[in-house]
Order: structure tokens, then sequence, then C-alpha cells
């Protein structure tokens, strides 16, 4: 890889990280249900589109990093603090290297795609994770508060008050912006390389 690919590439990632850390702090003040959403999967994906699969590992680290030092994830650290590390690093993380690695597999057909596709495969990894993590770790905890609330079993519990609206938040607007935004920075770079 030549310096200057090699520069353009580590700026790049420089960058996204910061967008991941401004937008998951931005983002803890929008809730819906208990928890806040996550507009991090974003640059999650149209980094790992840009930058690979290892980008989106770095970026969806970052972005777990971020939720554990926020406060996001604090009723979860008081049960069980290595089960909610594990499963907030491990979510963000694999949510951005699947997100990355589904574009490089899809892209040489259709970018268009490829695109979407990553789009979607970063939100149901992130909230697939974070569901396995609470089976996992936190099912007593989780039974209390679904009981609490009135809810009539746990698994309701977990897809309609835990990520119900998060979900489809994250899943929508992945699908919206992350497609048209890899698409102006590819055309915009394809113009700066030109020149």
């Amino acid at each position: 890889m030549s310096n200057r690919r090699n520069t353009r590439r580590l700026t790049g990632v420089a960058i996204f990280t910061a967008l991941v850390v401004i937008l998951q702090l931005l983002g803890s003040f929008i809730k819906f249900g208990p928890f806040s959403i996550s507009l991090t999967l974003i640059p999650i994906v149209v980094g790992a589109a840009l930058y690979g699969p290892s980008a989106g590992a770095w970026l969806g680290f970052i972005f777990g990093v971020i939720v554990l030092v926020s406060g996001d994830a604090a009723p979860f650290l008081a049960v069980n603090a290595p089960g909610t590390v594990f499963t907030v690093l491990a979510k963000g993380a694999l949510a951005g290297l699947l997100a990355g690695l589904v574009y490089k597999a899809l892209k040489g057909s259709n970018v268009w795609v490829a695109s979407i596709c990553a789009a979607l495969v970063c939100p149901v990894v992130n909230t697939g994770v974070f569901l396995l993590g609470c089976k996992l770790f936190f099912m007593d905890t989780i039974a209390a508060w679904a009981e609490g609330l009135g809810f009539e079993s746990v698994g309701k519990y977990m897809i309609f008050g835990l990520v119900g609206g998060n979900f489809l938040f994250e899943v929508l607007f992945n699908i919206l912006l992350s497609p048209v935004i890899v698409r102006l920075i590819r055309i915009a770079t394809k113009d700066d390389e030109q020149q």
C-alpha cells in the first residue's frame, strides 16, 4: 500500500473514530425505552465499507468503550461487570467486523446491495449479541425487571421493552443513510484521485 493511500486510510479511520465517539455521546441523550439509541452504527458501517472489516471492528470496539464509559451500561455493570464489558465490546466489534465482511463480499457485484446488506447486518448483530449477552449474564435481573413492569414473559420484555424501538430505529436509519453516505464519499474520493 502506498504511503499516500496508507495516510488517507489512517486519517479516514481517525475521523470515523471521532464521529463514533461524538455520536455515541450525543445519542446517550436520546432514549427509546430504558436505553439510548445508537447513532454510531452509521459511521461504523460507512467506515467498514470504505476501509475494510478491520476498520469496522475497530470502530465497533470504540463504540463499545464509549458505551461503557458514558454510563449507558450502568444498569448491567451493577449486576455483572465482566459480563457487561464482554457483551458491550463484543457486540460493537462483531457488528463492525461483520458489516465490513458483508460489504467486502458483495461490493464486486453491486455496491448499493453491499451497502444495504452491511447496513442491515450491523444493527442485527449489535442487537443479537446484546440479547445473547442478556441471556447468558443477566437473565435473573431481566426477569425481575420484566415482572416489575408487568410483562407476562421475559422474552416479550427483552424484545419489546429492551430492544424493540431502538432496533427498528437503528435498522431504518442505517439502511436509509449508510448506502447514500458510502456512495457520496466514494464519488468524492474518486474525483480527488483523478485530480
